[in-house]
């Protein structure tokens, strides 16, 4: 081989090797630029922050003065977001009517199907040298406009290759975002259903705890009234067969000169517990209190039902008011509690009375059964339990009676037949 041909041969290996070096060099320069970009994108989930990193990486790594980038719902052609830097137009909405316009035209539509073809000068507005459109969901596109490069070189096959592999990172990151601004929004809607169920819960406890109160003090009969229909005004009275029950401690007068407040508020709580556990078990209903004493409905739509109630319930409370001495030490000998039961028709149901200090309302049963029954009552000494003669009839298949004769009752016209149980 001649001196001729060695030159040649070597210059065209130099030739080679400058190739070889170009397209390593423009490699490197395309790995770092997505490395740059890349990293600022993903370094966000807030979507207006990527697009803005990604427009700032992109320009500063190709030379560029200005640029926008902005993403459009498809179906209203409203733009969603809008990013610009370095272009003249101070309020961007020149850049973003004709970013939007782009957007719409058919050949920059036909670039989204071919995989992000690179659109080149032609009616973009002043400062924009090339355009790339890139789709992010089916009813979001977007498009990243660049200005023209410092160095005056325009926009290459290898700058398209580069920016369609951007704009693919850019779009992943978009879509990352809105899988996070979704599980924010989500996690938020979350945090104010709990708060609202904690309030409801609030509600609730509060409410049980009114309830658990207000049963201490209002009949059961009323309670499940309020319950039923809590918005509903509370029924008229109406004429129903009850039997009623009276309780009463005897001597209770001379019981409270002889203790103490507190030994003797000891007393009536322990007793009045045990009447309530009787009432309560055969269906009871106590409907008034007095210091020493109780008034109790029975109101089974059975007739015999509520008067064999109202009979157990004053023998249970007979027969554990004597045990209750042993328990309580303060007393010298159990309490005696009389007992008077009736059987009857009476007015059962809401009365309401008005004063000029406002309303009062009380649920009770009102007539001659009713106060039959207190007489019964009070006519009870030793611990007895009284009934009279149509309660007596109801329950002496069931119980032993023994009859006491005619009784000429308080403010009751004919004398009334009296029976012991």
């Amino acid at each position: 081989m001649d001196l001729q041909e060695e030159l040649e041969h070597l210059r065209k290996s130099l030739e080679r090797a400058g190739h070889i070096q170009a397209e390593l060099d423009r490699r490197v320069f395309h790995l770092k630029t997505l490395y740059d970009v890349s990293a600022d994108i993903f370094s966000s989930v807030e979507s207006e922050t990527i697009l803005r990193n990604c427009l700032l990486m992109t320009m500063g790594n190709f030379g560029v003065m200005g640029g926008y980038i902005l993403t459009m719902d498809v179906d209203s052609k409203v733009i969603r977001q809008f990013v610009s830097v370095g272009l003249q137009d101070s309020d961007g909405e020149s850049e973003r009517e004709s970013g939007r316009q782009l957007l719409l035209d058919e050949g920059l539509q036909g670039s989204l199907q071919d995989g992000g073809a690179l659109i080149q000068p032609g009616d973009f507005p002043p400062g924009v040298e090339c355009a790339l459109p890139f789709a992010i969901e089916p009813d979001s596109i977007g498009l990243l406009a660049l200005g023209a490069k410092l160095v005056g070189e325009p926009y290459s096959e290898d700058d398209r290759e580069l920016l369609v592999t951007l704009v693919n990172n850019l779009v992943v990151s978009l879509k990352n975002a809105r899988s996070f601004e979704e599980i924010k929004r989500l996690n938020e809607h979350l945090q104010a259903q709990n708060l609202e169920l904690e309030k409801a819960l609030r509600k609730v406890e509060i409410l049980e705890s009114v309830k658990a109160n207000l049963s201490k003090f209002v009949p059961t009969t009323v309670s499940r009234l309020i319950e039923k229909s809590p918005t509903a005004s509370i029924p008229e009275s109406k004429e129903q067969d009850v039997s009623v029950l009276f309780v009463d401690i005897e001597g209770y007068t001379k019981i409270c000169e002889q203790l103490g407040n507190e030994e003797l508020n000891e007393v009536v709580e322990k007793y009045f517990s045990v009447f309530m556990d009787a009432i309560y078990a055969n269906n009871g209903d106590v409907n008034e209190t007095a210091g020493d004493g109780l008034m109790v409905l029975f109101h089974s739509e059975d007739q015999v039902t509520n008067a064999l109630e109202a009979v157990r319930a004053a023998l249970t409370i007979k027969e554990k008011a004597s045990s209750i001495k042993e328990e309580s030490g303060v007393l010298s000998e159990p309490l005696v509690i009389n007992m008077g039961i009736n059987s009857g028709l009476a007015l059962l149901g809401a009365a309401k009375f008005e004063s000029y200090t406002g309303s009062r309302w009380t649920y009770t049963a009102r007539g001659l059964t009713t106060n039959v029954a207190a007489r019964i009552g009070s006519l009870a000494t030793g611990g007895s339990v009284l009934l009279s003669k149509h309660t007596a009839d109801r329950v002496k298949d069931q119980f032993s009676l023994a009859p006491l004769g005619k009784f000429k009752l308080k403010n009751v016209s004919e004398e009334m037949e009296i029976f012991s149980v």
